[in-house]
């Protein structure tokens, strides 16, 4: 097929764009020994699993679900090639009915509080498990967005220093089992969203000045998602160094678990233009929409790239590009073409393999667009798509 010739709204994920992030991954793993893994929450097109498990240690998981699926199409076939795959977890909060399930596919187990610890712990130590916990460095990096700074006061994801020495208090005044800490193997942090290496230095201090007395007694530190390790212009050689840090100072194996940094700029949305409108502005209403598609633009928010456009007034054509959904706010953004958008123009928005496919929905009965893979000799496959029996099934 041509990319003419694709329905639309489809979502195309480049195989040999994927391909090449990896490349750069497994080079920072090669160099310094560090284990990276992929972190599904944000790209989960299994078709490529096994391609990402040649490259990487593994997967990690936000749930059950994700945990079988990484079991299930990267572990799998990675076994029948002789290739050991990890499969890693964290929840801020397990539930007990998928407990014993999650014991079937994961390696590595990382709870968020000492209660979790104490009440799944040794269960998953009888089961041959590695125990982490995540903590809170208390270092805010990210400016302006809240929402995605798990250090961010209140924040109800990882332990803080005052939370995790308590325990120690209340093992002694037996609140709590003793011994408790000795089931630790690691210790996880993930505070990073979209930022450079620099971030991840400035946090590294904060999380030796907060847990230093307890990085010699334990074998792994994770740290956790948001290296954009992929980008152009990312300081690579400083990623490097703070891993050294880390396996120098305290003898411990590194993990990373980006997530965007393995499909970032390696996937793009297809649309097209259904109608024009005018209201002080001129319109285009797409058959994609931000709301259903590509949330981010709305949650983050963002202006996605758009091929052969321009900022407003930067061409001679400048358009609004909304969705068909009742939602006043589903628009995309302003931008300016060479000439005027008329109906069935096709538009490719860039970057959307990472939390596209993973966080779309169906409001307003929206059809969900097809996926299809671009492998690296050009052509194109539709690997899936989506109808009718799609949105009724889920209500």
């Amino acid at each position: 097929m041509t990319l003419q010739e694709l329905p639309t709204p489809c979502y195309v994920v480049e195989e040999g764009l994927i391909e090449e992030n990896l490349k750069i991954l497994r080079g920072v793993a090669e160099r310094t020994g560090a284990r990276i893994l992929l972190a599904q929450k944000a790209f989960s097109m299994y078709a490529l699993y096994p391609l990402i498990g040649r490259y990487l240690s593994g997967a990690t998981a936000s749930g059950l679900y994700e945990a079988r699926l990484c079991a299930e199409e990267m572990a799998a076939p990675l076994a029948l090639e002789g290739k050991a795959c990890e499969n890693h977890i964290f929840s801020p909060a397990y539930a007990e009915k998928d407990f014993a399930e999650i014991l079937q596919y994961c390696d590595h187990l990382v709870f968020n509080s000492w209660n979790q610890v104490k009440k799944y712990g040794k269960r998953a130590k009888a089961a041959g498990k590695c125990i982490g916990l995540r903590i809170n460095p208390e270092c805010s990096t990210q400016e302006g967005h809240a929402i995605y700074d798990p250090c961010a006061p209140g924040s109800r994801l990882g332990v803080t220093r005052e939370e995790f020495e308590k325990v120690f208090m209340e093992e002694r005044e037996g609140i709590m089992p003793k011994g408790l800490h000795k089931l630790l193997d690691g210790l996880h942090f993930h505070t990073l969203c979209e930022q450079d290496s620099d971030a991840l230095e400035e946090t590294l201090e904060a999380v030796e000045k907060n847990f230093r007395a307890y990085l010699g007694n334990i074998k792994w530190i994770n740290f956790g998602g948001g290296h954009h390790i992929t980008r152009k212009g990312y300081d690579i050689s400083r990623l490097e160094k703070c891993i050294r840090r880390m396996q120098e100072l305290y003898g411990l194996t590194v993990y990373l678990e980006p997530g965007e940094a393995v499909a970032l700029n390696a996937g793009f949305l297809v649309a097209s233009v259904l109608e024009t409108v005018y209201n002080g502005k001129n319109i285009a209403i797409l058959d994609t929409s931000a709301a259903c598609h590509m949330p981010d633009v709305l949650e983050m928010p963002y202006r996605p790239p758009l091929e052969s456009s321009g900022e407003p007034g930067e061409k001679p054509f400048t358009y609004r590009l909304g969705g068909p959904t009742c939602l006043a706010g589903d628009v995309i953004g302003d931008y300016s073409f060479d000439r005027p958008l008329k109906e069935g123009d096709r538009l490719i928005f860039g970057d959307m393999a990472i939390y596209s496919m993973v966080k779309n929905n169906t409001f307003n009965g929206m059809p969900l667009p097809s996926i299809v893979l671009r492998d690296k000799t050009g052509e194109y496959r539709i690997w899936k798509t989506f109808g009718y029996g799609d949105f009724k099934e889920r209500l």
